[in-house]
């Protein structure tokens, strides 16, 4: 057999054998590679801080009705609708359960929250004037780490104000205690420091005030907006 007809044979073998192993043959599946989420950490809210704010109170009502001595309601002289700005400092501590952030917060915060009206009953003008003073306010927050930078809290405590009350020209100002209700944002943009967003609702409930022979009831409450920063140590 001459050489040109043994390299025509075997040409034709490797050819059928290459097509027989792709026809019949055993081709391994690709496997493409598992790749595991990564979860983003959830940096630390834990420990103590200090920090500011700065509102806006708005939204208080407070109806002003005169009594005689018997507590006879003599007529209204009008509403009071309150408004003002506010600022304070605030110190707390928290603790964190994973993505849960909760702890206490004490605030104190002087206020140009104020109103005034005046009216017409029997005859005789009355004027009052309502202004909070300063709050000092025992606050508990928990929030939630929506994000690995931002918590989103919700906010309910004691507060203490001090009411400035004028009605009729006599000064009755007093202390009265009430409650916060609110909701908040706080974002970090760095490892220590981060700002803050509330919304709050106060309320100081009913106080008897007397002026002379007559007497009025106080009814002191308002919405407050603020901004603040928080310093953590």
């Amino acid at each position: 057999m001459s050489i040109k007809k043994i390299t025509v044979m075997a040409a034709s073998l490797t050819l059928g054998a290459g097509i027989a192993a792709n026809a019949g043959g055993y081709t391994p599946p690709v496997v493409e590679p598992i790749i595991a989420p990564i979860e983003e950490p959830v940096l630390d809210w834990a420990g103590g801080y200090a920090g500011a704010t700065l509102g806006y109170g708005f939204g208080g009502k407070d109806r002003i009705g005169i009594s005689d001595s018997t507590d006879t309601l003599l007529g209204d002289i009008g509403e009071l609708e309150m408004d003002g700005a506010n600022a304070g400092i605030r110190a707390g501590y928290r603790w964190q359960r994973d993505k849960w952030v909760f702890g206490p917060e004490l605030g104190w915060e002087i206020t140009d929250i104020k109103g005034d009206t005046s009216g017409m009953i029997g005859g005789t003008e009355y004027g009052a004037e309502s202004k909070v003073k300063n709050v000092l306010a025992l606050r508990f927050k928990t929030g939630y780490a929506v994000r690995p930078d931002m918590l989103v809290y919700g906010i309910a405590g004691w507060a203490r104000a001090d009411v400035d009350y004028d009605i009729a020209g006599e000064d009755v100002g007093y202390d009265t205690d009430g409650y916060i209700l609110g909701l908040g944002v706080e974002k970090k943009i760095n490892e220590r420091t981060s700002i803050t967003g509330e919304y709050e609702y106060a309320n100081f409930g009913k106080e008897t005030l007397e002026f002379g022979e007559y007497s009025t009831k106080a009814t002191v409450d308002y919405n407050n907006l603020k901004v603040g920063v928080n310093f953590s140590f």
